[in-house]
């Protein structure tokens, strides 16, 4: 239908042989194509392949209304969003409809008039997918008229009467017919208005005010929603929770390879004329760990959640102060260093919630599980046996200076100073000699070794210095 030239009125959509079939039935088909292909459902969402997906697979498959239950930054939003790619890419309506009426079984009182009184004749207008798709976040203002609709007073007062159908101002529900309808945070939706989606739910008609109509609306319901111990704003409804055919549970990443994967797929990308930016995988690394371990910490409250835009915000703000280092010093390799990463207190702060226990130790907390994240990351990446000569070294007085006032060359000549450390730093530049990438390997060998304990490090105003232990 997309290449040739679509029917443009109802008796050449009859003779083109379409055939009219319920959404849910519509999207089961495009699944079950997908996934006889061999292909992943939402290909963009990364450490659900095995867990979360699955469940969505079988959910669709059944035709079943979802509700997604997380909390928040486990796209949930995302995947709601992306069930509009298992459309049909363009779908007839009778041509003028607010509601996509079936050219074959109209149900609004104006398409119904009109085939009636145009038959084979009757207008065909074809929509996109992605007009198929209606969503709306619930707040505690949202009204039934907002979801199902209300009386529209302008078209009493031109003349039409209040018991004609036809002054019924649609809401976005019946908008939605013939489509997926998402209604986001779904427990901030007032008790009172959760009951008007129950017919939806289970009869699929709607009412609005005391017209005796019924509108057979066939449309995909999907919900997302923080868990009840979470959300003090509001609840699920039982009867409501009832109606929904599947509840999936999602999760954050269960790894730190995953966390990274959605690092790198998510942050922005940053173009600075002139200058090449190289995010060293030890780097990236530290961000990740740095989430993980939010996560299990007992200081932060783990019904709130953290995030994985605090990974993506994280990952981001490391970048961004690398490559303002860089500028400063006139330098066209940058590659992030452990000291870059005392700009990531801002952005974590504000994606986290400490318990009230620990009111007023914010940036102590978030220092701390930066400072195990490196650590965590030291010891994975480093050959901690090559450490003993880089240790000797420092014992003979050497002593090394850090910060954003020392340059890349500056940091990387340390290598040829300290040959002890080429074997150390060599696996971390994964094949990159640039004096930016260096610099990066060598300020995490420093700053593991520090809080291992084999080296002591004096901190003042961003500048590092660390020396032996002895």
């Amino acid at each position: 239908m997309s290449d040739a030239p679509r029917p443009a009125t109802l008796g050449e959509l009859r003779a083109s042989g379409w055939t009219s079939v319920p959404v849910k039935e519509e999207i089961r088909r495009n699944a079950v194509a997908r996934i006889a292909a061999g292909e992943q459902l939402i290909p963009s969402v990364l450490g659900y392949e095995d867990t979360v997906l699955p469940q969505l697979e079988n959910a669709l498959l059944a035709g079943h209304d979802i509700i997604f239950l997380g909390e928040r930054g486990q796209a949930k939003t995302r995947m709601i969003r992306a069930l509009v790619g298992l459309l049909d890419e363009w779908m007839p309506i009778v041509a003028g409809s607010e509601i996509n009426d079936d050219p074959f079984n109209p149900v609004s009182r104006y398409a119904r008039d009109l085939v009636a009184a145009e038959g084979d004749d009757t207008p065909i207008a074809w929509v996109h997918r992605e007009q198929r798709f209606g969503e709306k976040l619930a707040t505690p203002d949202t009204s039934i008229a907002d979801l199902i609709g209300e009386v529209d007073p302008i078209r009493v007062a031109e003349g039409r009467y209040l018991s004609d159908e036809l002054t019924i101002h649609y809401g976005l529900v019946p908008r939605t017919n013939r489509g997926i309808f998402a209604i986001n945070e779904l427990p901030d939706l007032a008790e009172r208005i959760q009951v008007g989606l129950l017919n939806v739910l289970e009869e699929r008609d709607v009412q609005v005010r005391g017209y005796k109509i019924r509108l057979p609306l066939d449309v995909l319901l999907v919900a997302s929603a923080n868990p009840e111990d979470y959300t003090n704003r509001g609840r699920i409804i039982t009867p409501l929770k009832d109606r929904f055919g599947s509840q999936i549970r999602t999760h954050y990443p269960l790894d730190v390879d995953t966390e990274v994967a959605i690092a790198l797929q998510e942050s922005r990308p940053f173009d600075v004329e002139g200058v090449r930016v190289t995010v060293p995988d030890h780097m990236t690394r530290i961000v990740a760990t740095l989430s993980q371990l939010a996560r299990e910490s007992p200081h932060i409250n783990q019904r709130s959640g953290v995030s994985v835009r605090l990974t993506v915000a994280n990952h981001e703000v490391m970048v961004a102060n690398a490559i303002r280092r860089a500028l400063r010093h006139g330098e066209r390799d940058v590659s992030p260093r452990v000291s870059d990463l005392e700009a990531l207190t801002a952005s974590t702060m504000g994606k986290v919630e400490i318990e009230a226990l620990d009111d007023g130790r914010e940036e102590q907390i978030a220092e701390h599980l930066l400072r195990s994240a490196v650590l965590t990351v030291f010891k994975e990446a480093v050959d901690l046996g090559a450490l003993r000569p880089v240790v000797a070294a420092f014992d003979d007085g050497r002593v090394v200076h850090t910060g954003e006032d020392v340059t890349s060359p500056e940091l990387a000549r340390l290598v040829e100073e300290v040959p002890e450390l080429r074997d150390v730093v060599r696996p971390l530049c994964d094949g990159d000699e640039s004096p930016a990438a260096v610099a990066s390997a060598v300020e995490l060998v420093l700053e593991g070794l520090h809080l291992s304990k084999r080296l002591n490090k004096d901190a003042v105003d961003g500048r590092a210095t660390y020396r032996s232990r002895s």
